[in-house]
This record gives structure tokens, C-alpha cells and sequence, in this order.
């Protein structure tokens, strides 16, 4: 079991919230991790270049001059790669990037994801986190007061309208329900700030009917 501290608004240690680590994965495997960001990355990937090759450029298909007995370097037509407005030689084409992991692993992924973050002590644990008014001195309050310096991702159970914009403004800031979450938004972020309750749910939801997470391969080595 790991104890994790809870913090109120005000950076002060309020309770205690034990999690079982086999729910998220007993380890943090490296290889599955480093598969579920690449294939993020991957599916960011448009792929939609296009480049003309030397039978899609307008020009002539009549070779320039005889092969032979003219004093000239051989040429064929002005369609070829070398010649200006010719074809592209080995051009990019349209294609398709995307990667796809089976569900299990995307889960167990992020998972493993937030387990990384628990045994490296950048995940932050709130009692609740909630303005009466959109200010972003608030949320730069909080920040300051749990010592988060750098790149933060704060996943709530849900995002109000007020939390949105009181964290809109902060670059170093990104907002996202817990429910929405996977392995590369978790391990972008330097540090994980998540509510009791959020985390509370990804534990539910792992030990409800889905299935046992725990049995999912480490993916490729």
C-alpha cells in the first residue's frame, strides 16, 4: 500500500489517501510508457504532403535531342527530375501515421503513467479545488502554496467554468478532466495535480468490470 498526503487549498496536509499499487500496474514499465507516447505522437501526424513527380508535372514528353552525335550531354525530357519544373525525384506522397495500442494497454499505459508519477513524488493530491470567481491569482496561489514551479497538469473530476479560467491564462498550466486522461498528457507535464476524488475514480473504474489491467503485456522491448 502507498500513503499519499492530501493537501487543502492553502498547501496544508489535511488526511491521508492509501492506494494498493497494483492497480496501477504494480510497476511502471518503461516500454509501454515510450509505446503509448509514440503513438501519440504518431497520431498527431497529418501526413497529407504532397509533391509532383516527373509523370504529374505539365511539359512535353519528346526527348530534347538525338542520344547520340551532338556534341551534348545525353537528355532525356523536361519533365525530368534535373531539369528546373521538372518532377520530383522520390517525392513525399500522401500516407497514413497512425498507431493504435488494444484498450487494455492504453489504460494499463495510463496508469503506469500516474504510478510513475507517485513513485517520483510529483504527483499532488487536493481535498478540492474550486474558486467562488474566475481569477487566475487563485490558482497561481495554489500553485505556489503546493511548491509547483514548472509545467503542471490539473485533472479534476470535472472542469467548472470558473477553474477553466482561472487557469486559462497560465502558460505552464493545462486543465483536463481525470476521465479524459492518458499515458502522455500524464508524463508531458512535470508534475500531476489531481483531487482525491479523481483519483479515487480511475481506481473505481479499474476495479470495476474491465477486466484485469494487471495482465496486459509490457509491450514491445
Amino acid at each position: 500500500m502507498i500513503e499519499l498526503p492530501v493537501y487543502n487549498q492553502t498547501g496544508q496536509e489535511v488526511a491521508k489517501f492509501s492506494l494498493d499499487e497494483a492497480l496501477l500496474g504494480g510497476q511502471v514499465r518503461p516500454a509501454l510508457l515510450k509505446q503509448a507516447v509514440v503513438m501519440y505522437h504518431a497520431n498527431q501526424r497529418q501526413g497529407t504532403v504532397a509533391t509532383k513527380d516527373r509523370g504529374e508535372v505539365a511539359g512535353s514528353t519528346k526527348k530534347l535531342y538525338a542520344q547520340k552525335h551532338t556534341g551534348n550531354a545525353r537528355r532525356g525530357n523536361l519533365r525530368t527530375n534535373v531539369m528546373k519544373g521538372g518532377g520530383m525525384a522520390f517525392g513525399k506522397k500522401p500516407r497514413e501515421f497512425r498507431l493504435s495500442m488494444p484498450i487494455q494497454q492504453r489504460r494499463l499505459a495510463r496508469n503506469n503513467a500516474i504510478l510513475a508519477k507517485i513513485k517520483s513524488n510529483t504527483l499532488k493530491l487536493l481535498d478540492q479545488i474550486s474558486f467562488p470567481t474566475c481569477k487566475t491569482k487563485e490558482m497561481t496561489k495554489v500553485l505556489k502554496a503546493l511548491a509547483v514551479e514548472r509545467s503542471v497538469l490539473i485533472a479534476p473530476v470535472g472542469v467548472d467554468q470558473n477553474l477553466l479560467r482561472s487557469t486559462r491564462n497560465i502558460p505552464t498550466a493545462t486543465i483536463k478532466p481525470a476521465a479524459e486522461l492518458n499515458a502522455h498528457d500524464i508524463l508531458q507535464a512535470q508534475t500531476l495535480l489531481m483531487t482525491q476524488d479523481a483519483l479515487a475514480g480511475v481506481l473505481n473504474a479499474v476495479k470495476q468490470g474491465k477486466k484485469d489491467v494487471t495482465a496486459v503485456g509490457d509491450g514491445p522491448q
